[in-house]
């Protein structure tokens, strides 16, 4: 397993609509575990294809706790088929814009289908943290950054911190 390199925006890579995965093999499963690896690493909850420069529709998300097992969920080719009308409000952040945090209001509930890491047609149904978990990763296969959904005032901010941050050399 390896820790992989995270792309910090405004990287382009980040606003790509990511393609399919037409067959899940080793190199995905492996893919899969090197994601996951990186993820706890950091730590994060979620990791998805676009922030390791990969123009892929997969993602990891894991909302364990230090006191809980690992629960790693992956996900290939995700697609949202239900939302509920109810809607929560979560800080979020992201890896790849690391040390920003905004509250984003997303849908409670969501169904989602998705190939597992082992090429097989699943449905979950999720709410709470794991459903914005979950929306925040798809969105990333989209070329959407949770700072989508803030004030384009709130986002400016922060994605002109974050290029003078890169520019300084203070984040790669």
């Amino acid at each position: 397993m390896a820790i992989l390199k995270i792309v910090k925006a405004p990287d382009p890579v980040l606003k790509a609509r990511c393609k399919p995965v037409v067959k899940v093999n080793g190199a995905i499963q492996q893919l899969l575990d090197d994601m996951l690896e990186t993820m706890y690493e950091v730590p994060g909850i979620g990791l998805a294809a676009p922030q390791i420069g990969l123009n892929i529709q997969v993602a990891v998300l894991d909302i364990s706790n230090e006191k809980e097992e690992n629960n790693p969920v992956c996900l290939i080719n995700p697609e949202i088929i239900q939302t509920s009308e109810g809607k929560n409000t979560y800080e979020e952040g992201c890896l790849s814009l690391p040390d920003f945090y905004e509250n984003v209001i997303r849908p409670k509930e969501v169904t989602v289908r998705f190939i597992d890491r082992d090429g097989k047609t699943k449905e979950i149904k999720a709410d709470g943290l794991l459903a914005t978990a979950i929306q925040h990763e798809i969105d990333h296969l989209k070329g959407v950054l949770f700072v989508d959904h803030i004030s384009s005032l709130k986002r400016n901010i922060i994605l002109r911190k974050l290029k003078k941050l890169k520019k300084e050399g203070i984040i790669k």
